[in-house]
């Protein structure tokens, strides 16, 4: 069992490798992130202009612009495997389990990355109050966590699909609903200043949302993966 985990841990590290040797050679999926995120944000603060938006506003253009930017840079996590033909030595190489860990923790890390980026921005050019900066990074911490487990997943079901195009955003949509609507009312919670007990139901929500979408994923990846 031991043996069989450290197999696991190795083989997600060496396609987390390639996929970040690759993205730093292209910037492709990272570039799509930054280009949505960027401009949907300068965007928003042009037609806000003067006015002064309510906590509740914030947290839904906060969610919203990450939702897309997610949509727009995950999308093809699978499927340039499958341009580059790369897609059959992964079959043969690796357990199906730690190609969706390789490819949860990959997108993750962008996700993460972009983050540490728009959020700074969005504080910047729209000013909303943050009262409470440390609940604010526990839900972008484990909103993004879920985030990233459904759009890996989601994003394998696409790349099998005859006519990829924009499916994911449709199909990651309704799976995502519960999550954007629990972060959402968390990230208000901490630009209001609420303290972090205050917050917990939600937290414990996109915990729970997390969890689950992973253990899902594990278990549905090699039927996907496979067929």
């Amino acid at each position: 069992m031991v043996t069989r985990f450290f197999n696991w841990v190795k083989q997600a590290g060496a396609l987390l490798g390639k996929d970040i040797k690759v993205e730093f050679r292209t910037k492709y999926s990272l570039n799509s992130f930054l280009m949505f995120a960027l401009t949907t944000l300068v965007m928003v603060s042009f037609a806000v202009g003067p006015y002064i938006l309510d906590e509740v506003l914030h947290s839904a253009l906060i969610w919203i612009i990450l939702f897309f930017s997610a949509m727009a840079g995950l999308a093809r996590s699978f499927v340039k495997e499958q341009e580059k033909g790369t897609v059959y030595a992964l079959k043969l190489s690796a357990v199906p389990e730690t190609v969706y860990l390789g490819k949860f923790i990959y997108n993750l890390v962008l996700l993460f990355f972009v983050i540490t980026i728009v959020i700074p921005f969005y504080i910047f050019f729209l000013s909303p109050p943050v009262g409470n900066p440390g609940l604010l990074v526990f839900v972008l911490i484990l909103g993004s966590l879920g985030l990233a487990a459904a759009t890996t997943i989601l994003a394998a079901i696409v790349s099998q699909a005859n006519v990829k195009g924009n499916l994911l955003p449709v199909l990651a949509f309704p799976v995502l609903l519960p999550l954007l609507i629990t972060a959402i009312n968390g990230t208000r919670l901490a630009l209001e200043g609420f303290p972090l007990r205050d917050a917990m139901p939600e937290l414990q929500i996109l915990i729970s949302f997390f969890a689950i979408m992973l253990a899902v994923s594990l278990m549905l990846f090699n039927f996907v993966w496979e067929g």
